[in-house]
């Protein structure tokens, strides 16, 4: 989004100021052809590419919230009093510790169902429900210190679906020197959900932006629609640098799951704004299928190397 930016005002810089010669034309055209690429990466994630139905207003809806509250934010009751005013019927703590852990023990008299992965790497996970599991289980796809959760639901009409909370690492100076375990997590987590018969979710961190090539990769692996397509852009990292954000947060859904809302929701002192998803379920309505994609024979093998390298990969950065 950045460069876009920086494209338009150089290319309107270029034709007010340049001298009209041979390497003009040339910058000229390469810039307005790379302008031209990004707004089409960009374009399917305006409200303009899409409408949504609204076919699901007499259906129950349950709302979901994920934030990576930054493990070293201490500001324990601004984010409980955050959780208090938006009641979610699910939550989902990312970087949390045992700190983060001891703090939210009073919530649990509103969420009595959790899942608590307490890690002081910044990889801790910790979710909370209102409403039962029928299973749940952490899954360490391509590191003992990555954990994902995979939390089977039913709701009170007797509707089946299971929630994935995932946050791979990122590739940076300081986490990771490449995205090999991060793309080989997120493609593990694409595949597992592939295998699910249900109505499936995927919330959170995943350290990647929706048109990157391993977004495209999990949405044709897992045979999930990505939810922001058609609803903005909804930047959601970094929440203090405005010209710098871009949405790291992202949402994944079966077709037979239809969201109502999709939104950035309050600072809450983290690095990340959280990030909110009201949905509910049709089993009966096929409407949305025409937007899975499938996955070719050389994507397939890609997807397949990319595991192997990164359940290949060792890291020693998770310590903090």
């Amino acid at each position: 989004m950045q460069l876009l930016i920086l494209q338009v005002v150089a290319s309107i810089g270029l034709f007010v100021f340049a001298e009209k010669s041979i390497v003009f034309w040339v910058v000229a055209i390469v810039q307005i052809g790379l302008i031209v690429y990004h707004s089409y990466l960009l374009a399917r994630f305006t409200k303009f590419y899409k409408s949504h139905k609204s076919g699901t207003k007499g259906l129950a809806s349950l709302k979901v919230i994920s934030t990576n509250i930054y493990q070293f934010n201490q500001e324990f009751d601004r984010f409980k009093d955050f959780i208090r005013k938006e009641k979610p019927d699910i939550f989902v703590t990312i970087e949390s510790n045992e700190d983060w852990e001891v703090a939210m023990r009073d919530l649990e008299i509103d969420y009595p169902y959790t899942e608590k992965i307490t890690l002081e790497n910044t990889y801790g996970m910790h979710l909370y429900a209102k409403i039962p599991f029928q299973k749940i289980t952490t899954h360490y796809f391509v590191s003992e210190d990555l954990p994902s959760i995979e939390a089977h639901f039913k709701t009170k009409d007797g509707k089946d679906f299971v929630l994935f909370c995932v946050h791979p690492p990122p590739p940076s100076p300081t986490e990771e020197d490449t995205s090999k375990e991060r793309d080989g997590d997120l493609l593990c987590i694409a595949k597992r959900t592939k295998e699910i018969d249900k109505p499936t979710l995927v919330i959170g961190d995943f350290n990647t932006v929706a048109w990157s090539k391993i977004s495209e990769l999990f949405r044709e692996n897992s045979g999930l629609i990505d939810g922001r397509m058609g609803r903005g852009i909804l930047a959601s990292y970094h929440a203090k640098y405005w010209f710098f954000r871009t949405p790291l947060d992202l949402v994944f859904h079966s077709p037979t799951i239809f969201l109502k809302e999709l939104s950035v929701l309050e600072h809450i002192g983290s690095d990340h704004f959280p990030i909110c998803c009201v949905f509910c379920i049709d089993s009966s309505d096929h409407s949305q299928k025409e937007e899975v994609e499938t996955i070719t024979k050389e994507e397939a093998k890609e997807t397949k190397e990319l595991i192997a390298e990164g359940k290949r990969e060792e890291s020693d950065n998770r310590t903090v």
